[in-house]
């Protein structure tokens, strides 16, 4: 309880330094405008901003319905010629590894085929036949 009215007293007494200060308003931003180099932007940044009256028609200038030039259709075009090749290519990658996939499937499900029935064949095997490799007719 005795750190606290020292702490108090010393925010208090920055409170009052502040607000009697004037370094604030040292950092303001003049609203004149007679300052003309203010106004006009130099170099670079003369293609940047643009006058208000451009600005206000910038938007205007083309209509949606307005006819788009040579270079907008052919830039146009690539890009849809762009997305078409990248989505043949993802559904030929698509389609491979689903084939892939149907091949393996089957070569496994031909082996377990395979399998089971030479163990049929074992052990329904009595002993006085020879077995099926050579008992076949033969053409």
């Amino acid at each position: 309880m005795s750190w606290t009215h020292p702490a108090l007293l010393a925010l208090l007494a920055v409170l009052v330094a502040l607000t009697l200060s004037n370094g604030a308003n040292s950092a303001a931003v003049s609203d004149d405008k007679t300052d003309g180099k203010a106004n006009t932007p130099q170099g670079a940044l003369k293609r940047i901003f643009m006058p208000e009256s451009d600005a206000s028609t910038f938007f205007r200038r083309r209509s949606r319905r307005d006819v788009k030039s040579q270079d907008e259709l052919n830039a146009e075009q690539r890009l849809r010629l762009a997305a078409d090749e990248r989505k043949r290519e993802y559904h030929e990658n698509q389609r491979s590894k689903f084939e892939n996939y149907a091949e393996e499937e089957g070569d496994e499900q031909e082996e377990k085929g395979r399998e089971s029935t030479e163990q049929w064949r074992e052990f329904h095997y009595d002993g006085m036949h020879p077995s099926y490799e050579y008992n076949r007719h033969t053409v």
